[in-house]
């Protein structure tokens, strides 16, 4: 199995993670690589490399300022990765509807009885199991919960969205009598 190093930037600089999903996935693997390697072009496998070592906390301070960097550049190039990203979804969506695909709502489905199978076996047998097992059902529940963000973000939006929707209320309406 592949080392997935992205697992590891999402956790420590999600912003980082998401762009490395879309159109700005260079930009972004560039970040990462001159965060790690100290240097912009890096490529997949030394980045995987390096980040499969044992990473210290400089190395995970280096990639939140490098996520907070490429925040930075992306405000003042005006680019809203949260726009792209829900323009993404809503393509995703508009495609099911018009091919009246089940597979995407199969898979949610499939991945959420997953999920919630292995929460079960851990809380109900989680002292049986022994320590080699237990380490891939453990990877097994990162995976099924990262699927799980991803499915409900899909379907019912992100937090994101909900917030800058509570935001705009907030602004548009008057707080009279509020100080």
């Amino acid at each position: 199995m592949t080392f997935n190093w992205k697992q590891i930037v999402g956790t420590v600089a999600p912003t980082l993670a998401t762009a490395l999903g879309g159109p700005l996935a260079g930009a972004a693997a560039s970040a990462v690589s001159q965060a790690i390697l100290g240097k912009p072009t890096g490529t997949d496998t030394e980045i995987a490399e390096a980040l499969a070592g044992t990473l210290t906390p400089d190395d995970l301070v280096k990639l939140k300022e490098a996520e907070l960097n490429f925040k930075t550049q992306m405000r003042q190039l005006d680019i809203d990765l949260e726009k792209i990203a829900a323009g993404d979804r809503e393509s995703a969506r508009q495609r099911e509807a018009a091919v009246r695909d089940e597979t995407p709502r199969n898979l949610a489905y499939g991945y959420t009885f997953g999920y919630f199978a292995v929460l079960a076996l851990i809380a109900f047998n989680g002292d049986a199991i022994n320590a080699g097992v237990k380490d891939m059902i453990n990877v097994l529940l990162g995976v099924l919960s990262a699927a799980e963000v991803g499915i409900i973000t899909y379907y019912f939006g992100s937090s994101a969205e909900s917030a800058n929707k509570t935001d705009m209320l907030y602004k548009s309406t008057p707080m009279e009598g509020k100080e």
